[in-house]
């Protein structure tokens, strides 16, 4: 017992106490929204990706959108494949949007034509995909500040710790789930909000 004891005071010590609660913390929350009203991220335009054309959320009232930080050279990269299935299954009230991001391994570091050229090539992707972006730190976009900030979101606040963190957002924009790179996007946990 002495030893365990000496085992876990020096867990607690080494790593700090906040480390090995947060080793716990689930990996996919899901809330209620918080109002039925329009969201101000509906409000949030971004350039498409290889494109000088804008993607304006405001399009998309009405539908849940899932909004995903995305990188071509990540051992979550294969999600693509999944994230495809659940738009086309989906598309009636589903839009997925892709956000490729640099800031995570350097796992996105082509240019917006290599980008879009892979997730077309390889992947068959049709969901829209933007302009790269930074989802944290002194560059974060617009959008993703308003996804991590409890006092934007209503919510609570989230860090984007790894490439395909992924943000449920209903009908009016609200925040009703947050999954982290490990939730497959075809999982019970992301589908169950969707019907």
């Amino acid at each position: 017992m002495k030893t365990f004891a000496l085992i876990a005071l020096t867990l607690v010590g080494v790593f700090g106490l906040w480390k090995i609660l947060l080793a716990f913390k689930p990996i996919s929350i899901n809330h209620k929204a918080i109002s039925n009203k329009p969201s101000q991220i509906l409000e949030q335009c971004i350039s498409k990706l290889n494109s000088s054309d804008q993607l304006c959320l405001n399009q998309f009232k009405g539908k849940k959108l899932l909004l995903v930080n995305v990188a071509s050279e990540c051992g979550f990269t294969k999600q693509y494949a999944d994230l495809e299935k659940l738009y086309t299954t989906y598309k009636e009230n589903l839009v997925i949007i892709g956000f490729p991001c640099n800031q995570f391994g350097g796992q996105e570091s082509g240019t917006e034509e290599e980008i879009s050229k892979f997730c077309s090539s390889k992947f068959a992707v049709t969901f829209p995909l933007t302009t790269k972006i930074n989802v944290k730190g002194e560059q974060q976009h617009p959008i993703y500040q308003w996804l991590t900030t409890k006092a934007n979101n209503g919510i609570d606040d989230y860090k984007v710790s790894w490439n395909f963190n992924k943000f449920l957002l209903d009908e009016n924009g609200q925040l009703i789930g947050y999954f982290s790179s490990k939730v497959n996007p075809l999982d019970n946990e992301i589908t169950k909000l969707l019907k």
